[in-house]
């Protein structure tokens, strides 16, 4: 029920962004149009339309981007758009604004993730840095992608403390279920002491070829 619940609020956000995205921002920019029309039709009769109108268009200008960017935030769909590695650093761009310690990413430039496997990772990345940057103690996270035997594989360490005896949190069951949809093999290593490294990996096309993630085969 909690997992579906999930789903429902990512699904709800997804929607939201596309309105803004594709309704919202759309009709701001039509409204910008037709300033710019106005602005040329009452040039002559009306002294100083110019300057009031591009004030106006610069305000609208910022309103679009300030929806784009809620939109970003909303729906990570910037993985399709321009990839893997793009959305990551973006996302460690934003951690870092929250998170005092040492963060890397460092990603195969070998690699071609598809979009399906992207999503997964960029998910279970998003769900492991919220984990360690919450985390009292942690002041590294170190993000591979990479390809090795065979395989996509998304790995990441931190040294945040970890106390073995502990039940997993609420944010491990999250990963469990990022990995179960996406038919990832996820491996967690929880060294008390010492920190946490999280495996998540899927086979190369050529070794799965009839396998993709959320084909629920």
């Amino acid at each position: 029920m909690l997992f579906a619940a999930w789903n429902e609020h990512e699904a709800v956000l997804s929607r939201v962004s596309r309105l803004l995205h594709d309704d919202v921002s759309q009709v701001l920019s039509a409204v910008g149009l037709q300033l710019d029309a106005m602005r040329m039709d009452f040039r002559d009769q009306t002294p100083g339309v110019d300057s009031r109108a591009s004030e106006i268009q610069e305000l609208l200008e910022q309103a679009i981007e300030q929806l784009r960017h809620i939109g970003n935030e909303l729906n990570p769909s910037i993985v399709e758009r321009a990839g893997l590695q793009f959305a990551l650093d973006r996302l460690i761009g934003k951690t870092r604004a929250e998170f005092p310690g040492t963060l890397r990413l460092r990603f195969d430039p070998a690699v071609r993730v598809p979009n399906v496997l992207a999503k997964a990772f960029y998910k279970i990345a998003e769900c492991v840095l919220d984990l360690a940057k919450a985390t009292p103690g942690c002041s590294l996270i170190d993000i591979q992608v990479k390809r090795a035997r065979g395989e996509h594989v998304l790995e990441i360490s931190d040294n945040a403390p970890v106390d073995d005896a502990e039940s997993p949190p609420l944010g491990q069951l999250l990963l469990d279920y990022y990995a179960f949809k996406n038919h990832l093999t996820l491996k967690t290593e929880r060294r008390p002491g010492k920190g946490s490294t999280i495996r998540a990996s899927f086979p190369l096309p050529a070794s799965a070829p009839e396998r993709t993630p959320e084909s629920g085969s």
